[in-house]
């Protein structure tokens, strides 16, 4: 269905040629073709720097160009899967990237196989981590986990908790690096290790000390001040140990804010002053107050800064950063949020979790593991002290009740067999508790993974195929929070309406229209549903004809303009 270049298909399959060229042609209302608007920033956040690390395709009709854009396309389009995009005209989507048509859903899944065959992924992802860092030469990272949750029966994933299921779910640990407004800059996945704080010492400290950006101002600063840091790093409460911190500090000069754990004492509200915090919407006027923290062994002292809230509740942060002011301080810790912003956008808009290839690989066998016999016995340890503990809780209240007098000899006979069985019962589960807890002695705590019966397992997703999807999404999260940052200025109420903007552009059509003359693909966006909208995208028309941008595979520059209605008309 729609395919027209025969001739071209007929030679691409006999070897007659490698591949058919990009051309397009002009074209009126082009379904989904306002997300050609986007093209320039996918090739700015680097889509097309995949050419450095992966081979061409040596024969076919499409080449890895064709499916790298179009896999793009279809995340911006939220087309969440190769198998949905048979439910979409396969003859506008190739209009799109100058073909005939779109691949069919095999076509594509073959065509990811070969990409994925190359194993460059890695390669990729740093590349693009060292040039996105390298732009915006941070100062501080925000880092998280996310559990990707797998409901497959391939694979043999180890249970991790799920805070937004509030359950413990198989599926894999990633731990992403993000800058503080959200965008990503790269991520790590834990195999069978999900602690936050060896994660980042075996993996995401070691990366971020070959690509943070040391500028020679920054160095004469750390030379002039002890107390100027590399860099800070944010996090939640997974990552709270004042050790941990304090080894940080000293090997690598590195600081961190993150929430105090176990924060129960409270501070006198007097005590606290209004400031006003810069967050990432607009500026919030919060109570702050600073004291210095003592770990509980009395080895680490750190600053403690505490938020009182209106109903309270005090928010304690600490860190080890020693130039930061109470305001900064808080203003970081609390754009925490825009991780957790950055990963349900994620998720809800470009099905983030959504597994693309089912295949499976083998884990290194000698990757130490928890051993299950260990676990098995110790969630029965758990269970029976929860018994215990709700039984001793019964009998606390037994107690409570004021007893029959001995003139009640029944009444206390009764109170008393109540109290005895229940004694009974916690002696019964003390000893039986007391009884695994030798048990668990002599079975070892972390065992090879070869030692695992071979039906528990452990192994791993097809990690090459989840690197690449994952690395095209972060590009086209890249590219449409920029473009919504060049719309914003233009338009009323932004911080509410201008994503959902963007995607009403998106799915806006087009008309193509093809100079050959001048060398030029001029894309003209119909009109959207409001004149605030239209006058918006005509302003930053301009701004980006201004960069240039040739389409991959041509030597056509991409050219923009809206048509635009009667003034007056809305």
């Amino acid at each position: 269905m729609g395919a027209y270049r025969c001739d071209e298909r007929l030679m691409c399959a006999t070897g007659l040629s490698t591949s058919a060229t990009v051309r397009f042609e002009s074209c009126e209302s082009v379904t989904y073709g306002g997300v050609m608007l986007l093209l320039p920033f996918l090739f700015e956040s680097g889509l097309m720097s995949y050419g450095k690390h992966y081979s061409p395709r040596k024969s076919g009709y499409y080449t890895f160009d064709n499916l790298i854009i179009i896999i793009a396309i279809m995340t911006l389009c939220r087309i969440k899967s190769f198998e949905q995009i048979k439910h979409y005209s396969p003859g506008e989507l190739g209009k799109l990237v100058g073909s005939d048509r779109a691949p069919e859903v095999s076509k594509l899944r073959s065509m990811f196989k070969e990409l994925t065959d190359q194993k460059c992924a890695d390669k990729w992802a740093a590349s693009l981590a060292q040039q996105w860092i390298g732009n915006d030469k941070p100062e501080l990272y925000y880092i998280d986990g996310h559990v990707q949750v797998y409901h497959g029966y391939l694979a043999n994933l180890g249970k991790k908790h799920v805070s937004r299921q509030r359950l413990c779910l198989p599926g894999t640990m990633d731990f992403w690096v993000n800058a503080s407004d959200g965008n990503p800059y790269f991520y790590v996945t834990a195999d069978v290790n999900e602690k936050m704080n060896e994660m980042l010492t075996e993996e995401i400290i070691p990366q971020l000390l070959l690509l943070h950006p040391v500028s020679e101002e920054h160095k004469q600063r750390m030379a002039t001040n002890k107390d100027v840091p590399l860099f800070t790093l944010v996090f939640d409460r997974e990552g709270y140990s004042p050790k941990f911190f304090h080894d940080l500090w000293e090997k690598y000069r590195i600081a961190i804010i993150t929430y105090r754990k176990n924060a129960k004492d409270h501070w006198d509200e007097a005590l606290f002053e209004d400031y006003t915090v810069p967050t990432t919407l607009e500026d919030e006027q919060m109570k702050l107050h600073e004291k210095e923290f003592t770990s509980k062994d009395g080895k680490y002292k750190m600053r403690e800064v505490r938020r009182q809230c209106e109903d309270g509740h005090q928010t304690s942060i600490v860190t080890t950063n020693k130039i930061l002011s109470i305001i900064m301080i808080a203003s970081y810790m609390f754009a925490r949020w825009a991780q957790e912003i950055f990963f349900g956008y994620m998720r809800q808009e470009y099905a983030f979790d959504k597994i693309i290839r089912h295949a499976v690989n083998e884990l290194d066998k000698n990757t130490q593991v928890v051993n299950p016999a260990y676990n098995n016995i110790t969630y029965t340890i758990k269970k029976e002290r929860e018994k215990s503990t709700r039984l001793i809780a019964k009998l606390h209240a037994h107690e409570d009740n004021e007893p029959p007098t001995e003139d009640q000899v029944k009444e206390y006979k009764k109170w008393m067999k109540k109290k005895l069985e229940m004694l009974d019962k916690i002696n019964q589960i003390d000893n039986q508790v007391n009884k695994l807890v030798l048990q668990r002695k002599d079975i070892p705590r972390s065992i090879p993974l070869s030692q695992m019966p071979e039906s528990i397992r452990y192994n791993q997703l097809d990690s090459e195929s989840r690197t690449l999807i994952k690395i095209i999404k972060m590009i086209c999260y890249k590219a449409e929070t920029a473009f919504a940052r060049l719309l914003k200025p233009h338009y009323r109420r932004s911080e509410h309406e201008i994503r959902a903007l963007v995607k009403s552009i998106i799915y806006t059509p087009v008309n193509i229209e093809v100079n050959d003359e001048k060398k030029e693909l001029l894309v003209t966006l119909l009109p959207l549903s409001n004149k605030r909208s239209n006058e918006a995208v005509q302003k930053i028309c301009d701004t980006i004809n201004k960069t240039d941008t040739v389409y991959p595979g041509t030597d056509f520059r991409l050219k923009y303009k809206i048509a635009t209605i009667e003034s007056g008309a809305d």
